[in-house]
């Protein structure tokens, strides 16, 4: 499984160790991924993600997973979050049908 975010797309950055010799030495600076359960407020459903720190900061700054995704590129997205994506748009489209009627 790729260390990638599944709400952001962040991926693993690869860079140089520099000691006080100025040797060089591969290294990776992975991202700070946390294993999380969020609950969707349209859906009434949780989901567990595997996002990063900043992600998960987000997603409380904007209100929710929900608000999160509806302001989210499809392209950062995973494929898992995408469907989820779908299914808020469809349980809001039919919500305000029923409140208009």
């Amino acid at each position: 499984m790729t260390r990638q975010c599944e709400l952001t797309g962040k991926l693993p950055l690869s860079g140089q160790n520099r000691s006080h010799a100025e040797n060089k030495s591969k290294r990776k600076f992975n991202p700070n991924l946390c294993n999380v359960t969020l609950m969707s407020d349209t859906l009434g459903q949780k989901y567990r993600l595997r996002v990063s720190a900043h992600a998960l900061k987000t997603v409380e700054h904007r209100g929710g997973l929900d608000a999160f995704l509806m302001k989210a590129k499809d392209a950062e997205l995973s494929g898992r979050v995408l469907k989820i994506k779908r299914d808020v748009k469809k349980a809001r489209k039919t919500e305000g049908e029923e409140v208009a009627a």
